[in-house]
């Protein structure tokens, strides 16, 4: 729950805050939205608890990025590997997923926002399919802020798939091997029409990429936090955004 003094500041910071460089703002941050049902546990509450709260937290980021002048976020909604957990978590989450963009595809129209979802989404239930290819649909020619929603979502999926189609352009004769680079593979890619994070944020304390984005990561800034996902607010990500801009981005170079 909110309290009143988290309201004062999430109110306070719906500008920019003054000690952050808006001209060296990351254009694409991605979200590892870690501790959700740690966050309930420790509230005495069922973990699907956490996971509702873990998507105002989303929400208000999304908004947060918007009013803040960041061009893209990603979160990692659902991995490959997230499919083994209980049955009930999981079902509940996939339904979860349905009724937020139902109920949110109207705010994000009003807002401009562009959604995306990144990831194997024909395994998923077929009345959510129908949901998520509506949202992007409806919101396709948005320009506020692209959204991109990782769900059902594995790096070394994603790059096996990719390897796959490049070697079966190949064998038809498509394509030629020596045409084959790093901008050719990165358009394999379910993020092929989206740019390379610049910071990634993991909550909760972990210090592991878990299997996301693997290829786009290679040069993106990292910020681990030990807050919890669902409390992680804006005053946290003023903090995130702050560490990134004391760093020096090299690529490589001197």
């Amino acid at each position: 729950m909110t309290t009143d003094n988290g309201k004062i500041m999430q109110t306070r910071l719906k500008e920019l805050p003054i000690d952050l460089d808006r001209e060296r703002l990351p254009r694409h941050v991605a979200v590892i939205m870690d501790g959700n049902g740690r966050w309930a546990q420790r509230q005495g509450l069922p973990r699907i608890m956490g996971h509702r709260r873990g998507v105002d937290a989303l929400k208000d980021l999304l908004r947060c990025c918007k009013d803040w002048g960041i061009k893209a976020l990603t979160a990692y909604a659902f991995s490959t590997e997230n499919w083994g957990r209980p049955l009930e978590e999981v079902e509940f989450l996939m339904t979860l997923f349905e009724r937020v963009l139902r109920r949110e595809i109207d705010d994000m129209m009003k807002e401009n926002v562009q959604i995306q979802f990144l990831g194997n989404l024909s395994a998923l239930p077929q009345s959510l399919q129908g949901e998520i290819q509506r949202s992007m649909t409806k919101t396709q020619d948005n320009n506020g802020i692209q959204f991109n929603v990782a769900t059902n979502y594995g790096a070394r999926q994603e790059i096996l798939q990719a390897v796959h189609a490049i070697a079966q352009e190949v064998q038809e004769g498509k394509i030629q091997l020596d045409e084959i680079d790093e901008a050719l593979f990165s358009r394999h890619l379910y993020t092929a029409n989206v740019s390379d994070p610049d910071l990634l944020i993991r909550t909760s304390g972990e210090m592991r990429l878990s299997n996301f984005l693997l290829w786009q990561m290679a040069y993106a800034e990292l910020y681990i936090t030990d807050i919890l996902w669902p409390d992680f607010d804006r005053e946290q990500f003023h903090q995130a955004l702050f560490a990134y801009q004391q760093r020096k981005r090299r690529f490589g170079k001197i």
